[in-house]
């Protein structure tokens, strides 16, 4: 095929495929329904932000009544109901909680997974709202919808509950009930439900938290009015976000991608030859003159290969990876421990003591203490930096590295 006849073919598929996305977006109902949703949700907060007045650090509203009681809420979608709760923490005496409980007031429902890195970094922000706005109507639910087999331990969540802060309600959503109700794919992801039960505002991953927060005041704004109160007013101190603390993160820069070892769930290969064999015990190796490639992990030692995790069957094992990140995580759990050592930059492999993360010791090592995210790595830039894990104590479990 000579080259115009080639472009012309280029230009004729791209035709059809503009073509059929049209189709696709006109006919598609959820979508069209999604974007009017999200245009009546800005306006709202639009003439919200024009009755707004802004003292110090604290935001008043002046509430006007009949602009809020000619809101077309068909234009919205009815938030499905908690389904398949495995057990309740935070709630009264652990007991049932359901959406239709808490109509009347504005709940935002955040799914989340504890051992998430994603997740763990919004929490700052949502800890923080419940704090702010929990007193004005304000309800935010934590729906743990675990990626891990571990992560459905009851024991496991609570625990994690409490290391992190969180004293909102969480439902255990184990067999993914919930989940499937909203048609979620994604840890962290935000819906906000306004007093009569509809979805207002959808946020998926990180960031987004300013308009997140815009998005409760309107909704807060709208309840307190239809209410009748005449304002309404915020405190609008910003979040803090340590800095050098696992949630200090810059978005803008890009990262190793998140690796798994568990053979169903990889998405890289292993640096390895053996590569990964499903189910079975490998002895793997790392030659001396081996050129060790970024993002991709590299084994010593017997290990055996599960379904989501890999587990150390020798009594010694050692675990290198070059990455592109400011700080590096392990979602680990079994048994034993470990000694770290990371670069000080550069990428090249070394032995020192810099960068410790807030997990390990003085001396590079720690321990096995549960199922859970481990921080090994705490740099000040973003460049290629080195990690090599000696570990010791057959049944330890790696399952995924994850970056900041």
């Amino acid at each position: 095929m000579n080259r115009d006849n080639f472009s012309a073919l280029l230009m004729a598929i791209a035709v059809v495929s503009v073509i059929i996305g049209f189709a696709i977006y006109f006919n598609s109902p959820n979508v069209n329904k999604a974007s009017s949703s999200s245009a009546a949700q800005q306006q709202v907060e639009k003439f919200v932000s024009a009755a707004t007045v802004q003292n110090g650090t604290i935001t008043t509203i002046k509430l006007d009544k009949a602009q809020f009681q000619h809101i077309d809420k068909s234009q919205f979608i009815k938030a499905p109901e908690f389904a398949q709760i495995a057990g309740y923490i935070n709630t009264p005496n652990n007991s049932p909680l359901t959406l239709s409980s808490l109509r009347g007031k504005v709940v935002l429902v955040d799914f989340w997974t504890y051992s998430c890195i994603n997740c763990i970094r919004t929490l700052p922000h949502i800890n923080d709202w419940y704090q702010k706005y929990a007193d004005k109507g304000l309800v935010i639910v934590g729906v743990h919808s675990p990626e891990f087999e571990f992560e459905k331990n009851y024991d496991n969540v609570k625990a994690a509950v409490q290391r992190l802060g969180i004293t909102y309600p969480v439902l255990l959503d184990s067999a993914h009930g919930t989940w499937d109700a909203y048609g979620n794919q994604y840890w962290p992801r935000d819906y906000l439900i306004d007093a009569d039960g509809y979805i207002r505002h959808d946020h998926i991953g990180e960031g987004g938290y300013d308009q997140t927060e815009k998005a409760i005041q309107s909704l807060l704004a709208e309840r307190a009015a239809l209410m009748g109160a005449k304002e309404i007013s915020f405190s609008t101190k910003p979040t803090v976000i340590k800095p050098g603390s696992l949630q200090s993160v810059d978005l803008t820069k890009g990262t190793t991608p998140e690796i798994y070892l568990g053979y169903d769930k990889a998405r890289a290969p292993l640096g390895n030859p053996e590569g990964f064999k499903p189910d079975q015990i490998v002895s793997y190796s790392i030659p001396s003159n081996t050129n060790f490639e970024p993002d991709i992990v590299y084994l010593q030692g017997n290990w055996k290969n599960n379904s989501d995790d890999i587990e150390l069957q020798s009594d010694t094992g050692r675990v290198v990876l070059i990455y592109y990140a400011k700080s590096v995580n392990i979602v680990a759990g079994g048994k034993g421990g470990g000694v770290v050592s990371n670069d000080g930059g550069g990428g090249a492999l070394a032995t020192s003591s810099k960068s410790l993360g807030v997990d390990l010791s003085q001396d590079g090592s720690f321990r096995i203490d549960g199922q859970r995210l481990y921080n090994l790595s705490m740099h000040n830039d973003y460049n290629p930096h080195s990690i090599i894990i000696d570990i010791i104590g057959k049944g330890f479990q790696l399952y995924t590295f994850t970056f900041g």
